[in-house]
């Protein structure tokens, strides 16, 4: 069984790139009785949504101001 800091290594690249099958499978199961890695996957994804909208509406908020 893989570590933690494997884990979370894992789900980083996950939101960059998609992982093979066995690294899928790997994070899959660690997810299932690792909840400090559930959060992890969970906040990182909030990080990139939150990081994508504000990118996303950078354009309009800079129009606004000018």
């Amino acid at each position: 069984m893989r570590s933690c800091r494997e884990i979370t290594a894992l789900v980083s690249q996950a939101l960059d790139k998609p992982l093979r099958l066995t690294e899928r499978l790997a994070v899959a199961v660690h997810l299932l009785m690792c909840s400090r890695c559930r959060n992890f996957q969970s906040q990182t994804r909030f990080i990139r949504k939150a990081a994508r909208r504000y990118v996303d509406d950078l354009p309009t908020r800079l129009d606004k101001k000018s």
